[in-house]
Formats: C-alpha cells, sequence, structure tokens
C-alpha cells in the first residue's frame, strides 16, 4: 500500500502515454477529429522523409562533439580533484552548479555569449587578431555550440560519478604504481581507466540516453526561427534534432500519428546505441 502511489503515478503519466503513443503511430489523427487506422504508412513515409535523417544525422553529430569530450575531461578533473587536499567542497559545488542551473537560461547565455556581432566569444577572438567566428550561421559550428552547451551543463554531474568510483580504488594500488615509477599519465591510464571501467559503462549509457535526447537547447538558441519555419533548427535547419522534430510534427502540424512513429523510431535508435556501447565496453573488458 505504501508504494502503491508511485505505481498509479507510473501507470497515469509513464506507462500508459507510452503505450498509447505505440497505438498512435499506427493512426493519422490531428489530435481533434477521428483517427483513421493507416497501418506502418507511418513508418513506410519515416524512412522517405529526408527531414528525418537530416534531424537523427545532426543529433547524433552532436551527440559525438559532446559526450566523448565531456566523459574525458570528467574524468581528468575527478582524477585531479581526488588528489586535491584544500578546498574539495568548493571545487565539488562550483563544477556541480551547471548541471543544477536552467537549461532555458544557460541556452539563453550561450546565444548572446556565440553571437555573431556582439558575442564575448568573437570579441576574445578580434582581441587576439583572430577573425571572428559565424557560431550561429554555419553547420558545423551550430553543431559545435549545442555540444559545448551539452559538455557544460553535464561535465560537472559525470564528474562527481567519476569521483566517488576514484575514492573507492585503494590507494596502495597507487603506492606500488609511485614505488615502480610509473608518472601521473602512465598511472591513469594503466589503473585510473580500468579500474573505472564500470562506471564508465554507467556514464556512457546514461550520456548516451541523455545526449540523443536534445531538444531544449536548439528550441532555445533557435526559436526565432523555428517561429518563422516549424521545421527548422537554425539555418539550414543545423540544429534540427529528432526530438525537435518530433514537438514540430506533433504540436506545430499536429501530426500526432507521424510524430508518435518518429519517437518510437528514435526509441529503437537510442537502443542500438546503448547496445552497441555495452557490447563495446563489456568486451574490453573481457579482452
Amino acid at each position: 500500500m505504501a508504494v502503491s502511489p508511485f505505481f498509479l503515478l507510473f501507470l497515469t503519466f509513464l506507462f500508459f502515454p507510452m503505450i498509447y503513443s505505440l497505438y498512435l503511430a499506427f493512426q493519422r489523427w490531428d489530435g481533434i477529429g477521428e483517427m483513421s487506422y493507416v497501418g506502418l504508412e507511418q513508418f513506410r513515409f519515416l524512412f522517405e522523409d529526408p527531414t528525418f535523417w537530416l534531424a537523427l544525422r545532426n543529433t547524433l553529430v552532436i551527440w559525438v562533439f559532446s559526450t566523448f569530450p565531456m566523459l574525458f575531461m570528467a574524468l581528468v578533473l575527478a582524477t585531479m580533484l581526488n588528489s586535491t587536499r584544500r578546498l574539495t567542497s568548493f571545487y565539488r559545488v562550483a563544477y556541480f552548479v551547471p548541471n543544477v542551473t536552467s537549461v532555458v537560461a544557460v541556452s539563453i547565455f550561450f546565444f548572446s555569449a556565440f553571437s555573431d556581432r556582439y558575442g564575448v566569444v568573437n570579441a576574445a577572438l578580434q582581441a587576439v587578431n583572430v577573425p571572428s567566428v559565424p557560431w550561429l550561421n554555419n553547420e558545423w559550428t551550430i553543431k559545435a555550440v549545442i555540444a559545448m552547451l551539452m559538455t557544460w551543463q553535464w561535465t560537472g554531474y559525470n564528474m562527481i560519478i567519476y569521483l566517488a568510483g576514484l575514492q573507492a580504488i585503494p590507494s596502495d594500488v597507487y603506492e606500488a604504481a609511485k614505488l615502480d615509477g610509473a608518472g601521473p599519465v602512465r598511472t591513469f591510464f594503466s589503473i585510473t581507466v580500468p579500474m573505472m571501467r564500470p562506471i564508465i559503462l554507467f556514464t556512457v549509457i546514461i550520456s548516451t540516453v541523455n545526449g540523443l535526447q536534445s531538444f531544449t537547447e536548439p528550441q532555445v538558441l533557435f526559436g526565432s526561427n523555428a517561429a518563422n519555419n516549424p521545421n527548422s533548427g537554425g539555418p539550414g535547419q543545423a540544429g534540427l534534432t529528432t526530438l525537435l522534430y518530433f514537438y514540430h510534427q506533433a504540436f506545430d502540424n499536429n501530426n500526432f500519428g507521424y510524430a508518435a512513429a518518429i519517437v518510437w523510431a528514435f526509441f529503437l535508435v537510442i537502443l542500438l546505441f546503448v547496445a552497441i556501447n555495452w557490447r563495446l565496453v563489456q568486451g574490453r573488458r573481457k579482452g
């Protein structure tokens, strides 16, 4: 009885919408009128929709640009913080603050900082005689800005997880390596990384799930453009992610059946990437 509210909320707000979205994927529905059964028509159209594949490619590129640098920096920062003896609480809070900061506020800040004309980033580049970069008007720099935003937000979160794992490694292992003449770099790659592999696997899976669901960042960065073009994610649709495309199909075009087909296809893509990551990390562990 004590846990029954949880199950009621789970069934009402998670399980039922999930099953209903699967039902919608086989219907044509504008959200108000009657539904009409169309079978696999929505999925057939999905495979022929170039905008869906563009959104999927944008999502994967942004995920690669953000996830791997983020996890590497988080592990390096955790290793450095684990060896620090002063102001450790301050550093932990300072690195974790971006994760609890509103992503909308952070997106607005990044939009101002990377603005082509008045952004502080281009002002800093011009101060050292480097030409300005069209951060929000180029296909690759748009993806880079979104990736940097996600990296800035989630590096501290992963660093805290890595730090907890590092503190579980016996100190005598590092002392033995030091006596054998291993330097910091050799110790990091020969001891820290192998012993942290289960935790790295966990963060890779969580980061994959979170990274592939980028929505708020491009929606806030290019919201004005999206108002003119519902499928837009900035110039050239370079910031159009899969969930942003799903949102536009459902709530701008009122095409709920096709939107449901998009999220279910994307769900299978996420499962595929999680399985690949799992096999890669587990395979190296057995090796």
